[in-house]
C-alpha cells in the first residue's frame, strides 16, 4: 500500500444505501430488477489514468499481464497463458464487408502502447487499458483501495437516479455527444466523431453524474471485483460461482465489466448505461477496457 498514492487520488464518498440495480428493458443478462443495498464508501471520481499507472509501475515494478503473458497465479484461472500482448480494436474497412472481426491480438500491445508496438504512445491523461482484472486488483492494493463490486459500481453510475436507463433524468431526450464518449455512426464502419473523439477521451471531458463522478458510462469498460454470471438471477448467480460464467465462452472464467466504452453504438451496444454488464475474459486485457477503485468509508 501507499498512501501517498491514496491521497494523491480524487476520491468522492458516497453514503451507501438501497437501491433498485438491474434492468428489464435491454438485455436479459441485466435482469431481474432487485434491491441491492451496500454500506457507504469512497470511489476514484475518474478511471486511473495511464499517468496514475505509470507512477504504481515506477514504485513497485509491476509487469503487466500483457507484458509477461497469462494471468499468473489467479487462482480462479489456473493456468491460463497468452503471449505478451493484447486485444486491439480495428475499424472495418468498407472494402471488407464480409470481415465481421473487428479485433485482432496484437503482439507486444500493453498499457504503454495499447495499440502495440508500432502505435502511438499512451496519453498521460487517457484511462490505462490493456489491463487484467490481476492487474486492476494490483493497482487498487497498492493505492490502498480495491476494485469495486458490481452493485458498488452500479450504485455509483446512477448518480442518485431511479429508474432511468441512463446516467441522466434529460439523457433520453439529450444529444448523447455531450454526455459520454460512445460511437456515433454506423459501427463498427463509420465514426462520425460527433463527439471529438474517434477513441479514448481524457478523463473528465464530459459532465459529472450527480455523485460528481465522470465517464461511469463511455470512454472504457471498468473492471469490477464481481465474477460474471449470466444474470441477476439467483440459480444463475450460483452457478458462475468465483470463476464465472458466460455461456458463449463454456469454461472460460469471466469477470464482470460494466458502462460500456469508445466503442458502444445505440444501434449495436446499447451498454453506455449504469445496468449494463458484459462478461470478460480474465487471461487479458483490451484496447477499450480500464477501471477505477473505491476504498472502504470511515
Amino acid at each position: 500500500m501507499s498512501l501517498a498514492s491514496a491521497q494523491d487520488l480524487d476520491w468522492v464518498a458516497l453514503d451507501g444505501g438501497c437501491f433498485e440495480m438491474g434492468e428489464t428493458r435491454v438485455y436479459r443478462e441485466e435482469a431481474p430488477r432487485h434491491e441491492a443495498c451496500i454500506a457507504g464508501f469512497e470511489i476514484t471520481r475518474t478511471e486511473i489514468t495511464v499517468g496514475q499507472f505509470a507512477e504504481f509501475v515506477a514504485a513497485t515494478g509491476y509487469e503487466t499481464s500483457a507484458e509477461t503473458g497469462g494471468v499468473g497465479d489467479v487462482s480462479q484461472a489456473p493456468g491460463m497463458s497468452l503471449p505478451p500482448g493484447g486485444a486491439v480494436f480495428h475499424p472495418m474497412q468498407r472494402s471488407q464487408p464480409a470481415d465481421l472481426n473487428w479485433w485482432r491480438w496484437v503482439d507486444g500491445a500493453y498499457w504503454r502502447r495499447p495499440g502495440g508496438p508500432d502505435a502511438p504512445e499512451a496519453v498521460p491523461n487517457h484511462p490505462v487499458t490493456q489491463i487484467t482484472q490481476q492487474d486492476a486488483a494490483a493497482y487498487a492494493a497498492w493505492a490502498g483501495g480495491r476494485l469495486p463490486t458490481e452493485a458498488e459500481w452500479e450504485y455509483a453510475a446512477r448518480g442518485g437516479l431511479q429508474g432511468e436507463l441512463l446516467a441522466w433524468p434529460e439523457a433520453e431526450r439529450a444529444a448523447l455527444k455531450d454526455k459520454a464518449n460512445t460511437w456515433q455512426g454506423v459501427f463498427p464502419v463509420v465514426n462520425t466523431e460527433d463527439d471529438g473523439f474517434a477513441g479514448l477521451a481524457p478523463v473528465g471531458t464530459y459532465p459529472p453524474n450527480g455523485f460528481g463522478l465522470h465517464d461511469m458510462v463511455g470512454n472504457v469498460w471498468e473492471w469490477t471485483a464481481t465474477p460474471y454470471a449470466p444474470s441477476h438471477a439467483e440459480r444463475d448467480r450460483a452457478l458462475a460461482g468465483a470463476a464465472g460464467l458466460d455461456f458463449s465462452q463454456p469454461g472460460v472464467p469471466v469477470g464482470t465489466i460494466k458502462g460500456g466504452s469508445y466503442l458502444c453504438a445505440s444501434s449495436y451496444c446499447y451498454r453506455f448505461r449504469p445496468a449494463a454488464r458484459q462478461a470478460q475474459d480474465l487471461a487479458y486485457g483490451t484496447s477499450h477496457i480500464g477501471f477505477r477503485i473505491v476504498r472502504d468509508g470511515a
